[in-house]
């Protein structure tokens, strides 16, 4: 044995001394990569941290902002916001579009117009505008692309006159002067379907002269307008109205089926030939009855109206 460890360990201890520097290499090789590896790790910590820091700090910013835009369209003080989304605008379009028949570029144009519009007059005004957004814009981007035989513009219902206001706006941006005819009973309560809704939720009372002042407001002359105070069914009221030959109609009176099919049965006798008919809240569960009475006015042989198309809640008919 022993003359083998002489034979032998000459020739292994100088492969073991390699092996050891090589490991002692490789183990040092490993501890610097760990600390180089750790070293970044601490300083992509740092940096996230600050990034966070950052982020944190214009998020804070942004809220801020935020609020301020919220004080201007949020939902206080009427039932939706005003801050409709990309997509929600996008659909509208191509609702608008469908029903209009204008190209979908034209129709985009129409509703930024009229969001515009929305916008500035309800915030300038006082109460509100009844109604989500997308409906609101809806009604005032459909009606000048379906082309009105005139200006004449009847208002069944108004609440605070913000609608009005809007939509006198948009008819001139048709092209077309217009005069405004109000039909409401201007109760210091909204009514609806002969029961009192609880006191409105913009902290604003219903009177004649937040009406007019609002559309005042608006930019309505007082010489093209002409309020007139009672119910849609009253006999003085119709009386008031005799004659018609309104280009644009806008049944938002009584939402019953019973009110909505008095009216529409009232519009035959008012519309100009190619009138546009606004029948709102169509298809909105909460009021059932503008729908039922809608459907059961176009189904009746003889009517002068015929649906034209849909958009959100409201329905769009055309006088013959």
């Amino acid at each position: 044995m022993s003359l083998v460890r002489r034979t032998v360990a000459p020739v292994v201890r100088p492969v073991i001394r390699r092996l050891d520097r090589h490991l002692e290499a490789r183990m040092a090789g490993r501890d610097r990569r760990l600390a180089e590896t750790r070293e970044r790790a601490e300083r992509t910590e740092s940096a996230l941290r600050e990034e966070l820091a950052d982020t944190r700090k214009e998020l804070r910013e942004l809220r801020d902002r935020v609020h301020g835009l919220d004080l201007l369209l949020g939902r206080e003080g009427r039932r939706v916001h005003r801050q409709p989304t990309v997509r929600q605008i996008g659909a509208l379009a191509r609702d608008v579009a469908e029903v209009t028949g204008a190209r979908g570029a034209d129709a985009r144009r129409e509703i930024v117009q009229a969001y515009r519009t929305l916008v500035e007059v309800e915030n300038r005004g006082v109460g509100r505008i009844a109604g989500g957004t997308g409906n609101i814009l809806g009604k005032l981007a459909t009606v000048p692309l379906l082309d009105p035989p005139n200006g004449e513009v009847l208002e069944i219902g108004t609440l605070f006159g913000l609608f009005a206001g809007c939509l006198a706006r948009q008819v001139v941006r048709a092209g077309l002067p217009y005069h405004l005819t109000i039909v409401d009973p201007i109760s210091p309560v909204q009514l609806q379907e002969g029961r009192r809704l609880k006191h409105d939720l913009s902290g604003t009372p219903i009177s004649e002269d937040v009406v007019r002042a609002n559309l005042h407001y608006a930019g309505v002359q007082p010489e093209r307008l002409r309020l007139v105070r009672g119910y849609s069914t009253a006999p003085e009221v119709r009386a008031a109205l005799a004659g018609g030959g309104f280009g644009v109609i806008v049944v938002d009176g009584d939402h019953s089926a019973e009110g909505v099919a008095a009216d529409l049965a009232w519009v035959e006798e008012l519309a100009a030939p190619g009138a546009v008919v606004v029948l709102d809240d169509y298809g909105d569960p909460k009021w059932p009855g503008v729908r039922e009475a809608g459907e059961a006015h176009l189904a009746r042989p003889g009517t002068r109206l015929s649906l034209v198309g849909q958009v959100t809640t409201s329905a769009f008919l055309r006088a013959g």
